[in-house]
């Protein structure tokens, strides 16, 4: 799958996400076996695992995470990677940078793959004399780049250190204060995105590797239709997800399921780690996630293509966006393009934003009256906010740029206060942001036309 799609260049950082299940545990094995000095096809970048302790959102107690974070550390440690152990509540302080999306760096024409294989087969053919002189052999430097050597634990550099109390508080209050479980998956899905994309610029990771099977994306891809995020599944569920910019998301276990993942577990004897999600022990109809999954699963013990001509349907589907809205604004949770239309507009997201009807937003009794400034002929005068504080409701900062399917998720939480800083800061940067842009354009339109009197 990597040397088909050529993404990976060599001696590229990749953080293997690591969950603790079979695909998962899977992708991990399989990636020490290609660093292998016996294997026929050697895979040829530097891997880093993180794994992230989800223990505080399930309802774990603080000993049975314990028990867990040990088992966890034992398999990192026979595996020998390098491996970063966070907690899910520290995203309760992560900087709201996470949530801007980088400029990648160029990765040149489409020989640029093959001339970093041959630049990196030339090093390895150095002559010795020539890799004497810094004192280390080509074959050291190519173990050094492709088995990493045994260390510590790395994680957040301003978050070391076990989560606080507070955190840990901060993160259960979030989620029981959401309605449904379909929200809560898809919360701690954005949540746990967030954590791993930070992780992976603070240590100089490109890429990062999930362990999603044919199966899990077929699944996913049928939920995320229920959901409303439609026009994001070549990036949900896609090889690459070059979303985030300066990190992509990749998914190298894509062509497998979960029967051939749970074979190749068994006959390699790989380990791996039980850890209950936050779906554990639900009902059938609990959420969107366990529906459709139960109906995928009995409909592939009836048609065993089932799965298979799911998993086919999303190859097809192409990332181009609508109308070249690529560069315009993205949602602030899942960070995908804005790709909604006006609300004028005869759309179900037209009838959400709409002012007429508008079930997202609070009643008109129940909000605040506007602020003496903030009234028409009043605040240009004084010149004090221009309508800014009219901006500073939580609620509509985040709401009002979040995608169709964030929206809908988000209608399951009554009140925005629980969620984390960095997403309520940075929606009111983008909220005032969009504000100083429209003013700026307010006064070229109104300075144009003067000239044009004037002339």
């Amino acid at each position: 799958m990597l040397g088909k799609n050529r993404l990976i260049f060599p001696g590229e950082k990749v953080l293997l996400a690591w969950s603790g299940g079979p695909s998962s545990s899977s992708m991990v094995w399989q990636v020490l076996e290609g660093l292998s000095q016996d294997s026929a096809k050697r895979l040829r970048f530097v891997p880093g695992v993180i794994y992230v302790d989800e223990g505080a959102a399930c309802g774990q107690s603080a000993e049975d995470r314990a028990e867990t974070l040990a088992q966890v550390k034992l398999v990192l440690q026979t595996v020998g990677f390098p491996w970063h152990l966070v907690a899910l509540e520290e995203v309760f302080g992560l900087p709201p940078s996470v949530l801007c999306c980088s400029v990648p760096e160029p990765t040149g024409a489409e020989g640029a793959y093959k001339a970093a294989v041959d630049s990196f087969l030339r090093q390895q053919h150095v002559p010795q004399g020539e890799g004497a002189q810094d004192g280390s052999s080509p074959a050291q430097e190519q173990g050094q780049l492709c088995q990493p050597p045994m260390q510590k634990p790395l994680g957040l550099p301003s978050l070391a250190g076990s989560p606080a109390a507070a955190q840990t508080e901060a993160l259960s209050r979030l989620f029981h204060s959401v309605k449904t479980l379909t929200a809560k998956e898809e919360l701690l899905q954005t949540l746990r995105t967030h954590l791993i994309l930070h992780v992976a610029r603070a240590h100089g990771y490109s890429k990062v590797m999930t362990g999603e099977s044919c199966t899990r994306l077929a699944v996913k891809l049928m939920t995320n239709l229920a959901l409303g995020r439609g026009a994001f599944l070549a990036w949900d569920t896609g090889f690459s997800d070059e979303r985030h910019g300066d990190v992509v998301l990749v998914r190298p276990m894509r062509d497998h399921t979960l029967k051939e993942v749970a074979f190749y577990n068994r006959l390699f004897a790989v380990p791996s780690v039980f850890t209950p999600a936050i779906d554990t022990k639900a009902p059938e109809k609990a959420s969107i996630h366990r529906l459709m999954e139960a109906f995928l699963l009995r409909l592939q013990t009836q048609f065993p293509s089932t799965v298979s001509t799911v998993y086919r349907t999303s190859e097809k589907l192409a990332k181009a966006p609508r109308d070249g809205r690529a560069a315009g604004p993205r949602c602030l949770l899942c960070m995908c393009a804005l790709d909604v239309d006006d609300a004028d507009s005869a759309t179900a997201f037209g009838a959400q934003t709409s002012p007429h009807f508008s079930p997202m937003q609070p009643p008109a009794e129940a909000r605040p009256p506007p602020a003496p400034c903030c009234v028409p002929g009043v605040g240009r005068a004084q010149g004090c906010c221009r309508g800014a504080c009219g901006r500073e409701n939580p609620h509509v900062c985040v709401i009002e740029q979040l995608c169709y399917g964030c929206r809908v998720n988000m209608k399951d939480l009554p009140s925005l206060d629980p969620l984390p800083p960095y997403i309520l800061a940075e929606a009111q940067l983008r909220s005032q942001r969009a504000h100083v842009l429209q003013e700026v354009q307010e006064y070229l339109i109104v300075d144009s036309d003067g000239e044009a009197t004037e002339s």
